[in-house]
């Protein structure tokens, strides 16, 4: 791990709000989203609570802020989705683009799975669900044979697993990336040739 690859992660875009986020976010994830308060995170950034406050009253509002910028991608991918036709390249193309949101969003999601209860009670959860109601749909050929939308909809369980479950299988991040998403290109491209042949 190059020190460099840290110096830029805090400078996601230069602005205060975006700069509040990111340092909460690794508070949280280094001692609990509990035990983390306002002032820490004002202390770590070098401004006034004054300051802080101006952006965000509480940490709640940090959180959920957090959560609407890094899934918005994801958002703006699935109001492309529908209207797009459902061909094999359009599919591969909302595949790739999910993958580059997920990378984008990893540390909001790995705080997600280490701090469910929070997450239920800000009811982040629920507009997540929908997030990924939303994904499948765009992905699956609705008149496709149930075994086919199955295939589609572990495509996108793939890019999920590829973040949570092999994080210790391969520490070269964009290796993974590239393995995991040729995974769910395959499984994509089986679903639409078995479901259209192979026009």
């Amino acid at each position: 791990m190059g020190g460099t690859m840290d110096g830029t992660k805090h400078q996601r875009r230069g602005n205060t709000r975006q700069r509040i986020q990111d340092v909460a976010l690794e508070l949280f994830a280094e001692q609990g989203y509990e035990k983390t308060s306002l002032r820490e995170i004002a202390e770590r950034l070098d401004v006034t609570k004054a300051a802080l406050y101006y952006h965000f009253k509480t940490k709640e509002e940090i959180l959920v802020s957090l959560f609407e910028d890094l899934t918005k991608p994801i958002e703006d991918l699935i109001e492309w989705g529908r209207t797009q036709p459902h061909t094999l390249e359009i599919k591969q193309e909302i595949l790739r683009r999910y993958s580059e949101a997920l990378a984008g969003a990893e540390p909001l999601f790995r705080f997600m799975q280490e701090n469910q209860a929070t997450v239920r009670e800000l009811r982040i959860g629920d507009t997540f669900k929908d997030r990924l109601r939303g994904f499948r749909d765009i992905l699956i050929d609705p008149e496709a044979p149930l075994v086919e939308q199955v295939r589609c909809i572990s495509a996108m369980f793939t890019l999920h697993a590829g973040m949570f479950v092999m994080q210790d299988l391969n520490d070269d991040l964009e290796k993974r990336r590239a393995a995991v998403l040729e995974v769910a290109m395959d499984l994509v491209t089986q679903a639409h040739e078995r479901t259209h042949g192979t026009d």
